[in-house]
C-alpha cells in the first residue's frame, strides 16, 4: 500500500469524528485507530481483523481473585461472569487520559463496550452481551489476561 495513501488516510482520519478505519486493498490491510495507548492516530499492518465479541458466562466453579480488595466472586449467586475472549492485555479506557468506559455500579445495555483488549497490536472492544448493572470490575487496567478469565462481575 503506498504510504501517501496511509498518511491521507490519517489526516482525514484527525479531521473527522470517526474513530476508528481498516481499509484492505488485495493482499494488503491498513487499520488506523485513535484508541492507540501509543499515540491518537497510528497505522498498523494486519492481516485480518476480529470483530468485537464478547462471551458471558455462568459463574465458573474457581474463585478468581479481584484486582481491588483481593475478595472472591460469589461464584453461586446470579452473576453472570464476563469473560475474555482472548489473551492480551486489558484496557479500561480507550486511552490513558481518558474516563474508563464502566465503573462498578454503573448499568448496562447489549452491546454497550466494557473494555478493551490489545492482542497482537490489535485493540479489539469488548461489549456487553446482556443489559445489567457492573457489580465488580476484576481486572486492573493494563493488566495481561488470558483467554476465558473473568473480567466483570454483572448482576
Amino acid at each position: 500500500m503506498d504510504i501517501r495513501k496511509v498518511k491521507k488516510l490519517i489526516e482525514m482520519l484527525e479531521d473527522s469524528d470517526v474513530a476508528e478505519i481498516e481499509i484492505h486493498e488485495g493482499e494488503e490491510s491498513v487499520r488506523i485507530s485513535r484508541y492507540s495507548s501509543v499515540a491518537p492516530a497510528v497505522a498498523t499492518p494486519v492481516a485480518v481483523a476480529a470483530p468485537p465479541t464478547t462471551i458471558v458466562t455462568p459463574s465458573p466453579a474457581a474463585a478468581p481473585s479481584v484486582a481491588d480488595s483481593g475478595a472472591a466472586v460469589d461464584t453461586h449467586s446470579n452473576d453472570n461472569v464476563i469473560t475474555s475472549p482472548m489473551v492480551g492485555t486489558f484496557y479500561r479506557a480507550a486511552s490513558p487520559t481518558s474516563k474508563p468506559f464502566v465503573e462498578e455500579g454503573a448499568e448496562v445495555k447489549e452491546g454497550d463496550t466494557l473494555c478493551i483488549i490489545e492482542a497482537m497490536k490489535i485493540l479489539n472492544q469488548i461489549t456487553a452481551d446482556n443489559a445489567g448493572v457492573i457489580k465488580k470490575v476484576l481486572v486492573e487496567n493494563g493488566a495481561p489476561v488470558e483467554y476465558g478469565q473473568p473480567l466483570f462481575a454483572l448482576a
